[in-house]
């Protein structure tokens, strides 16, 4: 496997993972892993991640659609 070392990072975003890692129960080298892997594939994902996310959401609130012309509506109503 390989290494990575990360210079000059700064001591609050230090903290703030080592805190991470202990609230996930993860040693400070797992969260970063963890938190890495993370960012990659959400960031690889992109669209079709974004197109997902939609699809999951409109399935959790299957009633709630706005339409070309509410969006058109709420416009004209706040220039009013």
């Amino acid at each position: 496997m390989a290494t990575l070392t990360i210079k000059n990072m700064p001591d609050d975003l230090y903290d703030q993972l080592k805190r991470k890692a202990a609230e996930d129960h993860r040693s400070l080298n797992g969260e970063a892993i963890f938190l890495l892997g993370q960012a990659v594939r959400e960031r690889a994902g992109g669209v079709q991640a974004l197109l997902a996310r939609a699809d999951e959401l409109r399935r959790r609130a299957p009633n709630v659609w706005v339409t070309d012309q509410d969006i058109e509506d709420a416009i004209n109503e706040g220039r009013r």
